[in-house]
């Protein structure tokens, strides 16, 4: 399946009757079948290409191609359930009971760690778990691309550092695409298949991780040696 194609793409918002680019002649393939991670600081442009490519919001110059062909789903930084469904009606909402593959949807329940709390409401889960559900709901609807707005941000690093480890479980068996935002370089490293470097509103560099993402050491030099670039193209001190 053919990935996307973004050609020239910017991005204006109006603030106080001035126009601001806040994207600025994005050229850019997102391959499928893998995960391409957008890294930047806050206020670089990540969430509005994510809302542009999943057309939450209409660009202004350039095109977009291949994105309206693909089922999407979309991954909020909050959970966004729905309180009065349990786990697996919140998975399966938005999904027509005749199209629902119990036997899928608790295969993606068991992968995401959520068996034991089938029947729990989002009042009696702790912030990782209402994420494992959003994740999965994604997944359930068997989407050919997904976009993740930082997902991870507001976990701790232990539940954060596992619920990479099953996102990734999860890919490895679905192959869709994922589109992934973050500002964590670490989470960058240890996700992405290319990774998307992105500072004030243009693509600043772009790299290609060959290793499965299951054999990646940050600690070997090669992945120190990548961070320190990255860091150098963030201009982070």
């Amino acid at each position: 399946m053919d990935g996307i194609k973004l050609l020239n793409v910017s991005k204006f918002y109006t603030v106080e009757k001035e126009s601001m680019k806040v994207l600025n002649g994005i050229d850019l393939n997102i391959p499928s079948n893998k995960i391409t991670v957008i890294l930047g600081r806050s206020g670089c442009g990540k969430t509005t290409l994510l809302r542009l490519v999943s057309g939450l919001e209409e660009f202004d110059q350039g095109e977009i191609l291949g994105a309206n062909s693909k089922k999407k789903a979309y991954v909020f930084q909050e959970d966004r359930l729905m309180p009065w469904l349990d786990v697996k009606k919140n998975i399966t909402f938005g999904i027509r009971n005749k199209d629902i593959d119990n036997s899928k949807i608790d295969d993606i329940i068991e992968t995401v760690g959520l068996k034991k709390f089938y029947n729990a409401y989002p009042r009696q889960l702790s912030g990782g778990m209402k994420q494992r559900v959003s994740i999965a709901r994604a997944f359930a609807c068997n989407p050919d691309f997904i976009m993740m707005d930082e997902p991870f941000s507001a976990l701790d690093f232990f539940t954060r550092e596992q619920m990479q480890k099953e996102l990734l479980k999860i890919h490895q068996t679905s192959k869709c695409s994922i589109l992934f935002v973050t500002h964590s370089i670490d989470e960058a490293l240890i996700l992405g298949d290319k990774i998307i470097v992105l500072e004030k509103g243009v693509i600043k560099s772009q790299y290609e991780i060959e290793e499965k993402s299951s054999t990646r050491d940050l600690l070997n030099s090669k992945f120190v040696k990548l961070k320190k670039k990255i860091i150098d193209d963030l201009k982070v001190i």
